[in-house]
């Protein structure tokens, strides 16, 4: 059976046992659990440094590790189940969250104390096990100010508003807000603090939600060959994009009209997620 390797953890000579009654390896592998200890981890597509990145897993996200070689693990996100290779010392023993960061970025303090020494830098969409201590959220490793995280139960309502606070952030290929962020990993991060569990590439993305058939909205999800933007209202794009390398608010006819020169059909798909 053919599988997609982005999200199916099988190689030639090793599977995840999950996949046992799809595939034939010589080996299996029953997936050991691990968290993000890092404040992010870059995941590639081989088990170097130098390998082309994939995505991005965040403090507190889990990870399948089903194979380990040298100082790499191999296995997939548990939040979209997008297969790469973490570097092993990313990854710790697998945590309970409870908070998420909802700020561009938290700070990460030495004390409860917005004087003490910041020590750290945990982005949008970092999970936390905390406990609460002098005021702040304590954390293995330090401590973060509540206004920059809040309870996972606590979800946010508008995915545009959370795609702004990103406005200006870098264009990362794989990046998911650690350091920077592309298109889907922009898109999969706004409606993921909303609820809704996107997939993590943009062809993937497109079979959610339904097709809007008249005007677009605050909200929506526009599709472009290899890009994937939201609409602000019906006339402005937000997304993470190449051509200025960052995350901007432009018109959408603006956006049709770069491509139009190398694409047929600019626009693949317009989805409407959230009611």
């Amino acid at each position: 059976m053919r599988l997609d390797p982005r999200t199916h953890a099988v190689r030639n000579d090793i599977a995840d046992i999950g996949l046992a009654d799809r595939v034939f390896a010589p080996h299996y592998a029953r997936p050991e659990t691990l968290s993000c200890i890092a404040a992010d981890a870059i995941l590639r597509e081989a088990p170097s440094a130098d390998a082309r990145a994939v995505s991005q897993i965040l403090h507190g996200e889990d990870f399948a590790v089903v194979d380990v070689t040298g100082d790499w693990a191999w296995g997939y996100c548990l939040h979209d189940d997008y297969v790469g290779h973490v570097p092993l010392a990313a990854l710790g023993p697998a945590a309970v969250a409870d908070h998420v960061v909802h700020a561009r970025a938290a700070l990460m303090f030495a004390e409860p104390d917005i004087k003490a020494p910041a020590i750290g830098v945990l982005p949008m969409g970092a999970r936390l096990a905390t406990r609460s201590e002098a005021g702040f959220l304590a954390i293995t490793g330090g401590f973060v100010h509540p206004r920059h995280a809040r309870p996972l139960a606590d979800r946010e309502s508008d995915s545009v508003a959370v795609a702004e606070r990103l406005t200006g952030a870098p264009y990362l290929w794989g990046g998911r807000g650690g350091g920077g962020v592309d298109c889907s990993g922009l898109v999969q991060l706004a409606l993921g603090l909303c609820g809704v569990a996107l997939p993590r590439d943009t062809d993937q993305q497109r079979s959610v939600g339904h097709d809007v058939d008249g005007a677009l909205r605050r909200g929506d999800l526009v599709f472009f060959p290899g890009h994937v933007g939201l609409m602000v209202d019906g006339d402005h794009l937000l997304h993470a994009n190449a051509h200025w390398m960052a995350v901007v608010t432009e018109p959408l006819a603006d956006v049709i009209a770069r491509l139009r020169p190398n694409h047929d059909e600019p626009v693949l798909a317009r989805r409407r997620i959230l009611p």
